[in-house]
């Protein structure tokens, strides 16, 4: 029976794959070494300091201010009632079609574009008219109600 040859690149395969094993050894106890594992809690805790940013130190207790729970705001405040005067808008319509039955009005004070549908319609109207109409919001924006011929 004839023995087995080791050849050069046997040699080559044998030397590689120990050493992928030895750095794999040295990877998994500098991991254990180095490991996150174990810490207390205290080196583990985050603070905010009294500007807001994050620190490793608890903050100055002398430095902390009193807020009011009154003072804080979390919704949005109340808009001043607009008088009927203010709620009526100025435009010329821009754009109508009879056969679809809506078109669009530009607003002479913000110049944008506002939605009407006919059914918004106390008369009839056609592009360029001046106009005279108040808004509300529709699904898909402003929506021009009550409108009439100037």
């Amino acid at each position: 029976m004839g023995r087995s040859v080791e050849t050069f690149s046997k040699k080559e395969r044998e030397k590689k794959k120990s050493k992928k094993q030895q750095d794999k050894k040295e990877k998994a106890e500098d991991r254990k070494a180095n490991s996150g594992k174990g810490k207390s809690l205290e080196d583990m805790m985050a603070y905010i300091d009294e500007n807001g940013n994050i620190s490793s130190t608890p903050p100055d207790p002398s430095k902390k201010k009193k807020i009011a729970a009154e003072d804080i705001q979390i919704s949005v405040s109340k808009q001043a009632e607009l008088s009927p005067e203010e709620l009526i808008r100025k435009g010329v319509v821009s754009f109508f079609n009879d056969s679809k039955g809506y078109g669009f009005i530009k607003d002479l004070q913000s110049q944008e574009s506002v939605f009407v549908h006919v059914n918004a319609l106390e008369e009839a109207i056609k592009e360029n008219d001046k106009v005279t109409f108040e808004t509300e919001q529709g699904p898909k924006g402003l929506s021009a109600i009550k409108v009439k011929k100037q």
